[in-house]
């Protein structure tokens, strides 16, 4: 087993046990206790697991929310390939929002040169690369920023959502479930997403696989208010097929 492969394992047990412990892990595993206090100090610094005594604890158990440079760290092979089956779903023109994310990010680095939209974002990172394109028209959301995601938020930012109308909003999530749809650690920003998903005919779901199977505190959509998702190889063949039966299509990018 790769270490890569090993350490999505462990990710995989620390969630679905509440916590892994070295000492079994090594045993199961068949590699030194060393090698998996290694491999729980990589999960850590992605931002996926937190260290305690003897062991770990998946950080959505903890409502620990990682920081936006630690995510954009994570995944990022996946989260660019994610982002270019993601260019499919871009109108010829028209609008669309791209809302605050790692993923949602690299989808900002690779929206094409030649097309005119107008997007709506609530980021202002996001804005600043996409003002710089001449045949883009960009609609900063205003409001408070929040530290953890660089996300704007509160009333201002949710007034005028109330009165657009775009083709497609592109979402991020921090947590995917069949049971509770997607989830964010932040009722602010849940409540941002939430009126993103209303004001769009369409709504395409950006998340890397290791989003599902994760609950956080807000609830910003069901699965069947999403028409897309799109997501990378490592989501598991049938718990795909289990999110397509809840109404969106599922591509793995």
């Amino acid at each position: 087993m790769y270490a890569e492969e090993r350490q999505q394992e462990i990710l995989r047990r620390a969630r679905a046990a509440g916590r892994v412990d070295v000492v079994t892990l090594a045993a199961e595993l068949d590699v030194t206790t060393e090698t998996i206090r290694r491999d729980l100090t990589s999960l850590e610094r992605a931002g996926v697991l937190r260290r305690v005594h003897g062991g770990a604890i998946p950080v959505e158990r903890l409502g620990f929310e990682p920081a936006l440079a630690t995510r954009d760290e994570v995944m990022t092979a996946e989260k660019e390939r994610i982002a270019k089956a993601a260019l499919a779903e871009l109108p010829e023109d028209g609008s669309v929002i791209i809302d605050a994310g790692t993923t949602t990010g690299r989808l900002v680095q690779v929206l094409p040169a030649d097309r005119e939209l107008t997007v709506v974002v609530n980021s202002p990172p996001l804005a600043t690369v996409l003002a710089a394109r001449a045949n883009l028209h960009v609609i900063m959301l205003g409001g408070r920023v929040r530290g953890k995601t660089l996300a704007t938020v509160d009333d201002w930012a949710l007034r005028p959502l109330a009165y657009l109308n775009v083709d497609v909003a592109f979402m991020a999530t921090n947590g995917c479930s069949l049971s509770r749809g997607l989830t964010t650690p932040d009722p602010a920003e849940a409540a941002i997403k939430r009126a993103m998903v209303k004001a769009a005919q369409r709504s395409v779901l950006l998340a890397d696989h290791t989003k599902f199977g994760n609950t956080y505190l807000s609830t910003f959509a069901e699965l069947s208010e999403i028409d897309v998702v799109i997501t990378d190889t490592g989501l598991d063949m049938s718990l795909a097929a289990d999110l397509a039966g809840a109404g969106p299509e599922v591509i793995r990018a």
